[in-house]
């Protein structure tokens, strides 16, 4: 039974930064590709940013493209999403999953909310 934590997320105002981090566990985390994904309230999924097995390569939506950087550390079963220049349009739930998930938005996720 896999196990995806979310954490990190909080209130930061434009510009600002946080540091979202995925800790895994139950199952082997190298073997898989591992992405971030938002909910905002009342729309639907999307994807924010994804790395593969290695982390030789990665993908952004083009809304997060030279603002966010998604790395992992497959020693320590740690997915991480860097979030830079935040937007108030970023405030969302964020979501950890791997590739082969039923639901990208599912777990605890963790709460990011811009704002001045």
């Amino acid at each position: 039974q896999v196990e995806l934590v979310e954490s990190g997320g909080g209130l930061a105002q434009p510009g600002g930064s946080l540091r979202l981090s995925c800790a895994a566990s139950g199952f082997t985390f190298s073997s898989y590709a591992v992405g971030w994904y938002r909910r905002t309230r009342g729309k639907e999924c999307d994807m924010v940013a994804t790395v593969t097995r290695t982390g030789d390569s990665t993908n952004y939506a083009d809304s997060v493209k030279g603002r966010f950087t998604i790395s992992r550390d497959n020693a320590k079963n740690t997915a991480y999403l860097q979030m830079n220049s935040l937007k108030p349009e970023d405030t969302a739930v964020y979501y950890c999953n791997i590739e082969m998930a039923v639901d990208f938005c599912w777990g605890q996720g963790t709460q990011v909310t811009v704002s001045s």
